[in-house]
């Protein structure tokens, strides 16, 4: 699944091709893909129509595009394998379009989102009421991640002290700090020389600093390689690949020597994923 630095590729995308622009129409070619809406694809489409967008907006791994003047926004989830393609109104239609969205201008570009799997989605909502940040209330919950200006460190590194659970768990709960999934949460942890099941309780505050530093310049490092792509399903808005996968130091890399001390990493199973640590950098903790 997409994380922060892939959904910030996509945003910054937007933003680039899609902000300012007004809604022509709208076509919903799959229910699935407008699950998340109740009032049904026909009323997507109808409240779309003849509002323009404003800048993309994210929030982990949420993006969402206001409409102007409306106090609602179009939230898009990629899921699993959801894409957001704006592509030449001539293109060919992509065997897993679901939603089609054309502008009113003479750009010759239309917005597409297309989703193998349909677990992703578009849908419409009100912004949170006491959101300073344009929040859609269905994700009100979801904290501030990382790269955000307003991310308070020091919150983080006390609930990490109070929370009683491991490191990885603390890193994925979206509530607690958003964007970060199991690929960034290996790298920053390889990086931090702490093994995934640690206790958070016995964490000092220099310790959890120093590995938000390092969520921090991971993701920042995946963002300028254009997020991680291990097959053809995640991609910018342009349709080209991430790179990041190629300077990946623990995710994926099982029986590879650790680029630090030589040691095969080796890969555990973890709450229906996998956890790549180094056995000698990242010791298991005592119990």
């Amino acid at each position: 699944m997409p994380e922060l630095p892939e959904v910030e590729v996509v945003r910054r995308g937007l933003e680039r091709w899609v902000a300012g622009r007004t809604v022509a129409g709208v076509e919903v070619l799959h229910p699935r893909a407008v699950r998340r809406h109740p009032a049904g694809g026909a009323d997507f489409a109808a409240r779309l129509a003849g509002h323009r967008f404003e800048p993309a907006r994210r929030r982990g791994k949420y993006l969402w595009l206001p409409l102007a003047d409306t106090g609602t926004s179009v939230l898009g989830h990629l899921g699993m394998s959801g894409q957001l393609l704006v592509q030449p109104e001539d293109a060919p239609v992509e065997k897993h379009l679901r939603i089609r969205i054309r502008f009113d201008d003479t750009a010759g570009t239309e917005l597409r989102f297309v989703d193998q799997r349909t677990f992703g989605g578009l849908s419409l909502h009100d912004t949170a009421p006491d959101s300073v940040d344009g929040l859609p209330d269905v994700i009100g919950h979801i904290a501030r991640d990382p790269l955000d200006p307003a991310f308070d460190d020091g919150a983080f590194q006390a609930a990490l002290r109070l929370r009683r659970t491991t490191i990885k768990r603390a890193l994925l709960d979206q509530s607690l700090i958003s964007g970060v999934g199991n690929i960034y949460a290996d790298e920053a942890l390889w990086r931090a020389k702490l093994h995934y099941d640690r206790p958070t309780a016995t964490l000092t505050r220099p310790r959890s600093a120093e590995l938000l530093g390092h969520v921090r310049d991971v993701m920042n490092a995946a963002l300028a390689a254009g997020g991680t792509s291990f097959d053809s399903l995640y991609v910018n808005v342009n349709g080209e690949s991430g790179y990041f996968d190629r300077s990946l130091d623990a995710y994926g890399r099982e029986d590879e020597p650790c680029r630090r001390c030589g040691t095969p990493m080796r890969r555990r199973a973890w709450m229906n994923r996998s956890s790549y640590f180094c056995p000698r950098c990242q010791r298991p903790p005592r119990v």
